[in-house]
């Protein structure tokens, strides 16, 4: 990133936490419609119907697929209920289209930061619907304050449930001592470079340096012969892995984000790679928006021409034209 484009993406992740600013958007109706033209590049709609559509359709095109309704830092027990409900129908719905997703979601949605117990019932309940679907779940990192929380409770959580995978950031300082931790547990590991403002001390910023741990902790996944999900858009960590064979692991699948990079997605699948690609859908969609303009701030510019012409965005982007391959090809190898 340049200068500027570092600026802009620190602008847009504090404008992202700032709740005076959310609940601006929220309450003016015009502003939030533009918005969300311009989210619905990134986000399938606002509800789990928007996002059952378009999971069929990206299904039918071979996708593999994550799913997460977006929410976090519930602080209420009536509401924790109510998105538990939620998930709970997510994985209800899920199974019909007739695949095994990943149910992704927040610890902190759930009931975390005010009842941590709750949050753990909530999440053993999803986990037994999940399976009795054939469905998956993933839960999500938050910011670094929380980690250790999180962790604490999926090594709780795998010793009763064998379908449930966590997230691990790379530019967490941490994240190689917790990897270690992981390895000794049976769920499948999401490796993200990790979208949050956090200060040097704790993490590193987007640099070579963070390509360098990212690759490292791939290393370490596949040298383990653990289940993972190598999740990254950077042309860059791409190319490596695929320099390293990466792709060809059985254990070895790419996860991409519903709308950033579909080139990418649709180069990958003519290659055979296994590609999940995951939709997100609700009401809380401002932060989410905040973070994938602040990942590559000069989709700002497309953003905002998304906000006066809505026609732009399609799904159509996705569609493998031209006949997969059955196995990755030998330049992958």
């Amino acid at each position: 990133m340049t200068d500027q484009e570092k600026m802009t993406a620190h602008v847009l992740k504090a404008i992202a936490r700032d709740a005076g600013m959310k609940e601006f958007v929220q309450n003016t109706p015009k502003l939030y419609r533009m918005l969300l033209a311009a989210a619905k590049r990134y986000v399938t709609g606002e509800t789990r119907e928007d996002a059952m559509r378009v999971a069929a359709r990206l299904k039918q095109s071979g996708y593999l697929l994550s799913v997460e309704h977006i929410g976090e830092n519930t602080m209420d027990r009536g509401e924790a209920q109510l998105v538990k409900q939620e998930f709970l129908q997510l994985a209800t719905d899920c199974s019909r289209l007739d695949t095994m997703a990943n149910i992704s979601f927040d610890l902190s949605h759930l009931g975390l930061l005010f009842q941590p117990k709750t949050a753990f019932e909530h999440v053993a309940e999803m986990a037994e619907c999940a399976k009795a679907h054939g469905q998956y779940l993933m839960i999500s990192m938050e910011e670094s304050a929380k980690t250790e929380a999180i962790l604490q409770m999926y090594e709780r959580l795998t010793e009763r449930h064998d379908n449930i995978g966590i997230t691990l950031q790379a530019h967490l300082h941490r994240s190689v001592a917790d990897l270690k931790r992981l390895l000794h547990l049976p769920g499948k590991i999401r490796l993200v470079k990790g979208a949050f403002q956090e200060p040097p001390e704790l993490a590193l910023a987007r640099s070579t340096e963070l390509n360098e741990r990212y690759l490292l902790l791939a290393d370490m996944c596949v040298e383990a012969g653990h289940e993972c999900a190598l999740a990254t858009h950077d042309q860059a960590l791409v190319d490596v892995l695929n320099e390293r064979g990466y792709w060809q692991c059985p254990q070895v699948e790419a996860e991409l984000l519903y709308g950033v990079r579909p080139e990418l997605a649709r180069d990958l699948r003519k290659r055979g790679v296994p590609v999940r690609l995951y939709l997100t859908y609700g009401t809380e969609w401002y932060l989410y928006l905040c973070h994938r303009l602040a990942e590559y701030p000069p989709h700002v510019h497309q953003a905002i021409a998304d906000m006066f012409d809505p026609s732009r965005i399609d799904d159509a982007s996705y569609d493998v034209t031209e006949e997969t391959e059955a196995v990755c090809p030998s330049h992958l190898a």
